[in-house]
């Protein structure tokens, strides 16, 4: 790890104090850890849409898998036939 990181801390802290300014490569880190947070959010939500469209194609496929193999019409070719459809 690094060494003496007291004395590295005493002395960005006097510079804060003695200049009243952030320092540019301070600057440089925190601009790149909020575009790094926007970005870890982004791809977060873009995951959980992301599971939401495989549920949705996962519970759809077999439903499309039974509409193909079942007859368009039903036939009624006696009078007391009554079609009952299934419930999914």
């Amino acid at each position: 790890m690094k060494r003496h990181a007291d004395l590295q801390n005493a002395f960005y802290e006097r510079v804060h104090t003695k200049t009243q300014q952030v320092p540019e490569s301070e600057k440089r880190l925190r601009e790149t850890r909020a575009r790094l947070k926007k970005t870890i959010a982004d791809q977060k939500t873009e995951i959980e849409e992301l599971k939401q469209r495989v549920t949705d194609l996962a519970l759809a496929g077999p439903v499309l898998t039974q509409q193909r193999g079942a007859p368009a019409e039903p036939d009624l070719t006696s009078g007391n036939v009554i079609p009952v459809h299934r419930v999914t």
